[in-house]
């Protein structure tokens, strides 16, 4: 059974860090892309930062230069390390696993973890 629990989310002031964690069971993290998404009130949820099984990473325009994605193969977990947060990054942040086993595709989600950002 695939299980993402994210942890590491919380209230921080504006300039202020958190990392998040996510720890992935089931046996797909090493064949998955991981991913980051968040969702704020009222807004669609948007991929922040991902992660392929080989390191290549990408972000969304708005954090790049301010969070960092990475992964421990060997602990089965996935970071994000955000600095410089900006009160327009509060949203619940969501874990993702996606791989393909064509035809098809299969995504995994955690439960979310609240990250605030007060000015």
């Amino acid at each position: 059974q695939v299980q993402l629990v994210e942890s590491g989310g919380g209230l921080v002031q504006a300039g202020g860090s958190l990392r998040l964690s996510c720890a992935a069971s089931g046996g797909i993290f090493s064949i998955s892309t991981m991913g980051w998404y968040r969702q704020a009130p009222g807004k669609q949820r948007e991929l922040v930062a991902a992660i392929t099984n080989g390191g290549s990473a990408n972000y969304l325009d708005s954090v790049k230069g301010r969070f960092t994605i990475s992964r421990d193969n060997a602990k089965n977990t996935v970071y994000l390390q955000m600095n410089s947060l900006k009160p327009e990054d509060t949203a619940v942040y969501y874990c993702n696993a996606h791989f393909s086993a064509m035809p098809r595709h299969y995504d995994y989600w955690g439960q979310g973890t609240q990250v605030t950002v007060s000015s």
